[in-house]
């Protein structure tokens, strides 16, 4: 094996995982209750159609497909990167109470109507949310605490979060608003428009630029503290990084969608073993592979015939839950 063949399988997967992404994404164009061609969906996509194929390309499906695009790559790499800084493989939004708690802060947002006031209030909310979650767990990975009490805070900050939420629930006045809200909380990308993809755009960007900005330190880390240290790396500046990019991009991701689960556990586990269990490596083939997940997931939900559409987060939760189990299994096999 030569020194550079983790970089080469990285580049690789990732131009495999780009292909595919972009071809299932054609597919998700053209199924629906208006089922159209390939060569229907290119006209419709680029103006060159009738007026019906581009409405219901650009500004029904297209919506769908991009933030399928933007959520994915925002869990993936999130827990891609999280995984890394904390050196444990079960570390995720969901799993960690993250997402949950940037749900809190969108039904916040929602309860009191600061989305009212302005569109930007809500994943502001999800954001701080987010970022208030990862500091706290931060804060316990600094004073040395082990995986399991980990994964146990990350927990109780899911509860914590989804009482709380459920507590608003019980509160709010009208009950549309919370049919409207617990529809919202099972997670979906159906009837959104290109306003939010507008709206979560630069925050998933801007989360995903500073995630990757991670690589090579997160390569090193994997040594540990004190080697990465030697070696030049920037503890707090990574730490910040991760921190700041995780509660970006999940955050803006849930104050459009709502809560996504186990996305960023998946993808990241099937993907490792092709960059060498190299972190930083794993980084953009984990956001393209969380798009892939996310676009698949939503284009088998499209597909099931059922009388009402399935939610997309209880699509995810079905995939990922049994394959935290089967890693819990895995890991408590290992141990004996």
């Amino acid at each position: 094996m030569t020194a550079d063949h983790p970089a080469r399988s990285g580049a690789g997967l990732s131009v495999t995982l780009a292909i595919l992404l972009v071809l299932l994404s054609l597919v998700s164009l053209a199924i629906g209750y208006a089922p159209l061609s390939p060569g229907e969906v290119l006209a419709g996509l680029f103006g060159m159609g009738s007026e019906e194929q581009q409405l219901i390309v650009q500004q029904i499906r297209l919506p769908r497909v991009l933030l399928a695009w933007l959520i994915g790559m925002g869990l993936g790499a999130s827990g891609a990167a999280l995984q890394g800084l904390l050196r444990n493989p079960l570390a995720e939004p969901g799993l960690l109470g993250i997402s949950s708690s940037a749900g809190l802060g969108a039904v916040l947002a929602l309860y009191f109507g600061a989305n009212a006031l302005s569109l930007w209030l809500l994943p502001g909310a999800a954001m701080s949310a987010a970022l208030l979650a990862t500091l706290v767990l931060y804060a316990m990975t600094r004073a040395g605490t082990s995986n399991l009490t980990l994964i146990l805070a990350g927990v109780a900050l899911a509860s914590l979060a989804s009482a709380l939420t459920s507590l608003a629930l019980n509160l709010a006045p009208n009950p549309s608003d919370v049919q409207d809200i617990v529809l919202w909380l099972m997670g979906s990308i159906s009837d959104r428009s290109l306003d939010d993809v507008r709206l979560a755009l630069p925050f998933v960007l801007l989360g995903l630029m500073l995630l990757l900005a991670t690589g090579r330190s997160l390569d090193l880390l994997a040594l540990g503290e004190g080697e990465a240290a030697s070696l030049g790396v920037d503890l707090p500046r990574l730490r910040a990084l991760v921190i700041f990019g995780t509660a970006l991009a999940v955050g803006a991701g849930v104050a459009v969608s709502g809560a996504i689960g186990f996305v960023g556990l998946v993808v990241p586990h099937m993907l490792r073993r092709f960059v060498a269990y190299r972190p930083g490596r794993l980084l953009l083939p984990s956001a393209l592979g969380g798009a892939l997940l996310v676009l698949a997931a939503d284009v088998l939900l499209r597909t099931i015939d059922t009388r009402q559409e399935l939610m997309l987060g209880v699509v995810t939760a079905l995939i990922g839950a049994p394959f935290f189990l089967a890693l819990v299994l895995r890991a408590r096999r290992d141990m004996l």
